[in-house]
């Protein structure tokens, strides 16, 4: 041990340098720095300070190499620019630590819930419209069959007594009652409200995100101070063995110290890499449940439109229905009226049930686009 001890202090070797240059291991992750430097104004400061006291303490070694010794005064210039550099690392990590480590994935989950339950609120609210649409039909089948009665009784006229079908017909339309329900009514207005405040939480939470995905720099300022620090450590290290002129212990030191300088810019890079591709992939979430959850609106919004067309259309008929039942000699006259009207009526029913399979079918597809999306993202 006593003669490892006398070759390393009478060794003539020249130190191995670590390589530090543009060629070098480091040479990407240095220009990654660079680069991150111009960008942030806030790096920049940081990398001022790092110059200064990287200067400082070789400068503090020079002085020592003059004399062919490190003096104690050195070697506390080195442990202090340490500390010091760690501690501004600490510093910038800790301003962005709120920024990088974020909450799980609650508040993304809650929302995909809401989601699923808002989209099966859609499709039971589909579902009781064809049902009101059944009925929609059965009124219109009755004051057709009054319309058929006019027709046969008004050949046959003898006096007032000849529309008793057209009027029990008529009678049968009106009592037939609204085939939209209160319970239809309140479904639709609940499944509605939710739809308007999904999108806005879906809208306020693509807003953050979007301030997030504009913030990255943030990130990138952390790992360009992190990567930076562990190099500056390097190269003082590595001037301090040089200058003790021991080939051995500055072997030892980039041994011990390339790995973590020679990955921590990598890891850097990786860390913000899968932040990036996080919240990417939370935007693509949230962007395909805001336009599914858009399109039930539009949907329910066309439905609501043509629910009141259907309703004018009918209490106009029922109205008309009403006085050939109180005035038998305004028959003809109330009959005429409806035949104007129940074209368009009947068109309004099929126009709402082709409005309701498509609203039932468009909200499955953005149930399965979700569900795609989410794979994808928690892949």
């Amino acid at each position: 041990m006593g003669g490892q001890s006398s070759k390393m202090t009478t060794s003539t070797e020249v130190p191995t340098p670590i390589q530090m240059g543009t060629h070098s291991l480091y040479a990407a992750d240095l220009s990654y720095y660079e680069a991150a430097c111009v960008e942030d104004p806030n790096l920049q400061s940081f990398d001022a300070t790092i110059q200064e006291r990287t200067n400082r303490v070789i400068s503090s070694l020079a002085s020592g190499v003059e004399v062919h010794s490190i003096s104690i005064d050195s070697l506390g210039e080195v442990t202090g620019s340490l500390l010091e550099m760690n501690q501004e690392v600490v510093k910038v990590i800790l301003e962005c630590k709120q920024d990088i480590w974020n909450k799980k994935d609650r508040d993304l989950f809650s929302l995909v819930d809401d989601f699923f339950e808002n989209s099966l609120q859609t499709l039971e609210f589909c579902n009781a419209l064809e049902k009101c649409l059944k009925r929609a039909r059965e009124k219109l089948v009755i004051v057709k069959s009054a319309m058929t009665y006019f027709e046969d009784e008004a050949q046959n006229e003898v006096g007032g007594s000849t529309y008793v079908k057209t009027l029990q017909g008529l009678k049968d339309f009106k009592e037939a009652g609204d085939p939209f329900t209160e319970e239809f009514y309140s479904l639709f207005q609940s499944v509605f409200a939710q739809q308007v405040s999904m999108l806005k939480k879906l809208q306020s939470r693509k807003h953050k995100l979007d301030k997030k995905l504009k913030s990255l720099k943030t990130l990138k300022r952390v790992s360009s101070v992190i990567f930076v620090a562990a190099f500056v450590s390097v190269l003082i290290f590595s001037v301090v063995a040089a200058a003790i002129a021991a080939p051995p212990v500055i072997t030892a030191l980039a041994g011990a110290l390339a790995v973590p300088i020679g990955s921590v810019g990598k890891w850097c890079n990786s860390l913000f890499k899968k932040y990036e591709t996080a919240l990417k992939g939370q935007r693509e979430v949230i962007n395909s449940m805001q336009v599914g959850t858009y399109i039930q609106l539009v949907d329910l919004k066309n439905i609501r439109v043509r629910i009141e067309q259907l309703e004018i259309k009918m209490e106009s008929m029922l109205q008309n229905a009403d006085f050939a039942l109180t005035n038998e000699d305004g028959v003809r006259f109330a009959i005429d009226e409806i035949k104007k009207k129940i074209e368009t009526f009947a068109d309004i029913i099929d126009s709402l049930s082709e409005q309701a399979d498509q609203c039932s079918r468009q909200t499955r597809k953005a149930r399965t686009v979700v569900i795609q999306k989410i794979i994808k993202y928690s892949g």
